[in-house]
């Protein structure tokens, strides 16, 4: 009888572990086959505008299942019904998992996490791991406690804060147009065999959105890899703009380091690009799938066109403040 007791207690407990890893406000996309098999990215979503919970759940499909890196995918959650909300700045469950990481990737803008979930993405990036930003990253956080201060878009410690310091720029300004003129990528001249942009010329890289401004030169050993031409409307096919406004160009993708706390240099890549409207530009998914390889030091892997067909359902909702999915729990941004 004892003996039966325990076997129905394992089967419990086996149960409730199936449901709590159920019920866990985050997804995770087992890695597959491929050069990135062994590797784990975690993606930290949680912006209010651009649609980060739609963008980075398809580029973690996108990774896991035409590359083999296993990818666990984070979001802003309503701490009282569990569903994904942008406009929560202060909680983002799950950044632990940033603690055996490979590679992050983060889509954040304005979070004013806790100290216990800042700690886990600032262990990270002291410890020179690799950093991918994409677009309101370079304004990624904005804290009221004083302990992870340096980090906030209006620090007094860091210039610029985690944005400028560690990515390379912070919030400047809309360059183009914001909602009319979008975005057409130009490689930068003598930056054409760079493993990032293996498969990628002129006009492959399109976004409906705008072109940020930025201070130049970007700081430190910055190096720009594509600028962002504005064009006059936002179709793909659309002119680009006369005047000033495109001379000089903005870069909107560049690569850099930054040398943590561990004394580690970590590879670091950042784009202004990446809402989720962005990702239906194959050129825009490349480009963030090669940046990945080589965050990780793959670059010797990236084939000379690489996979990055839509995985599942990618219908995305077009940028604006209150336009995210509302009442969706993360299985939702799964399909």
């Amino acid at each position: 009888m004892r003996r039966y007791a325990v076997i129905v207690s394992s089967i419990l407990l086996i149960a409730i572990a199936a449901v709590a890893q159920a019920a866990d406000p985050w997804l995770v996309f087992p890695g597959g086959e491929g050069p990135g098999a062994g590797k784990h990215v975690v993606l930290i979503s949680g912006d209010e505008e651009y649609r980060s919970e739609e963008a980075l759940p398809q580029l973690a499909r996108i990774l896991a299942k035409h590359h083999g890196f296993k990818c666990t995918v984070l979001f802003a959650i309503d701490p009282k019904s569990g569903y994904v909300a942008p406009n929560i700045s202060d909680n983002i469950p799950g950044l632990a998992a940033l603690d055996k990481a490979d590679l992050m990737i983060i889509a954040t803008r304005f979070r004013n996490l806790t100290d216990n979930q800042m700690e886990h993405i600032v262990k990270y990036v002291e410890s020179g791991r690799p950093i991918i930003g994409m677009r309101t990253a370079t304004h990624a956080f904005k804290l009221t406690s004083p302990t992870y201060d340096q980090y906030g878009y209006n620090s007094e410690e860091w210039d610029g804060g985690f944005g400028r310091q560690v990515l390379g720029e912070t919030w400047v300004s809309h360059h183009g147009k914001h909602g009319t003129q979008s975005t057409r990528g130009l490689v930068v001249p003598g930056m054409a065999s760079h493993p990032i942009l293996r498969g990628l010329k002129d006009g492959d890289i399109w976004g409906p959105t705008d072109v940020y401004g930025v201070r130049l030169p970007l700081p430190g050993d910055s190096q720009p890899l594509v600028l962002g031409q504005i064009l006059t409307g936002m179709k793909p096919t659309d002119p680009a703009l006369d005047g000033e406004k495109n001379s000089p160009m903005m870069p909107v993708a560049w690569i850099k380091s930054f040398q943590g706390a561990s004394g580690e240099k970590s590879r670091v890549f950042t784009t202004t690009m990446g809402s989720s409207t962005d990702l239906v530009s194959e050129g825009v998914r490349r480009l963030l799938v090669n940046a990945c390889y080589w965050g990780v030091g793959l670059e010797e892997k990236i084939p000379p066109h690489s996979k990055v067909d839509i995985v599942g359902v990618y219908e995305p909702h077009p940028f604006k403040f209150n336009g995210a999915v509302k009442n969706q729990l993360p299985e939702y941004f799964a399909r």
